[in-house]
């Protein structure tokens, strides 16, 4: 896949494209890029995937306090990669781009920058100034400029359609097991590891205290996981907690994302690592002290271990 940030003198053969912010990958995504690499091998073509960074709502400020992202760029550029497109277009979004209409798009971008031979869109698709261009208006442009246009079905896993904002809710209220159906692989979030109070070592779980970098990137809710842990090109398991930790504090406001990875005694302050989460075991709870903190750990390491270790 070759990743173009500057689309002037594009030379690409007969582009075969779709457009769309593509946050987390997802199976629905999945429907439309596969359907877009199938069409390019039958006109002959190439895959183009275009999309827009930053996010549109962070230039527009527009409910920026409650945006959440399933992916960074860098894990979106990682996800498209392994789909087999031939190109991936990542357009700049400022204020300038943002008041274009749908027809000055098509036209200065779709058509005179990249050469659109064929348009593949979703079910829902919407684009343009306010997003008030739909299918029909596309339909529409193709004729005039002479593009083809096919729009897809919704995909389905359990009979609903997959969306992006279906898989965030399903993270936020813990529903890790549809989240990572409709995604197609396991959540996962890449952070720093960044010191602690070294309670957990005290009591026999030392943990790796996390910090996520960026801002939007949405964290699954609160409560304890089985996890996998990317370090260094080596794969780890371990159990995870998200919370405020009420047992040991009482006045952390802030999310804390803490890692214990089993058989594991390497130091790695100020290291990053990437975390896959598999499946969720409880809800955070408080308990009377640590000696009972400790008692629900040692249970939970049990559960998680028959996870990744019992035939």
């Amino acid at each position: 896949m070759i990743i173009h940030q500057d689309i002037h003198n594009l030379k690409i053969n007969n582009p075969v494209v779709t457009i769309g912010v593509f946050d987390g990958v997802h199976q629905g995504h999945l429907t439309i890029l596969n359907k877009l690499v199938q069409v390019a091998k039958e006109k002959k073509g190439e895959s183009v995937v275009i999309t827009m960074w930053p996010h549109p709502r962070i230039i527009l400020n527009k409910d920026v306090h409650s945006l959440r992202l399933l992916n960074t760029i860098e894990e979106k550029k990682h996800l498209l990669s392994n789909t087999k497109i031939d190109h991936l277009i990542i357009i700049p979004f400022t204020w300038d781009f943002a008041n274009l209409t749908a027809c000055e798009f098509i036209e200065q971008y779709l058509v005179d920058k990249i050469g659109v031979k064929h348009l593949v869109v979703g079910y829902n698709h919407q684009f343009g100034k306010d997003r008030k261009a739909g299918y029909e208006f596309l339909r529409d442009c193709a004729r005039q400029y002479g593009f083809e246009i096919e729009k897809l079905d919704a995909k389905l896993v359990d009979r609903d359609s997959v969306s992006s904002t279906k898989i965030r809710e399903f993270l936020t209220s813990g529903h890790l097991d549809y989240a990572n159906r409709y995604l197609g692989y396991e959540y996962y979030i890449t952070g720093d590891v960044v010191e602690g109070n070294k309670i957990g070592r005290k009591i026999g779980f030392p943990t790796a205290n996390i910090k996520v970098p960026e801002p939007y990137k949405q964290i699954p809710g609160d409560g304890v996981y089985a996890v996998r842990i990317k370090f260094n090109g080596d794969l780890f398991h371990g159990m995870l907690n998200i919370g405020s930790r009420p047992t040991i504090s009482r006045t952390l406001r802030d999310k804390n994302i803490e890692v214990h990875i089993f058989d594991f005694d390497q130091k790695i302050y100020h290291q990053q690592v990437t975390v896959s989460f598999v499946k969720r075991i409880r809800d955070e709870k408080k308990f009377n002290g640590l000696n009972e903190l400790t008692r629900q750990l040692e249970q939970d390491k049990q559960e998680v271990q028959k996870i990744f270790y019992q035939p």
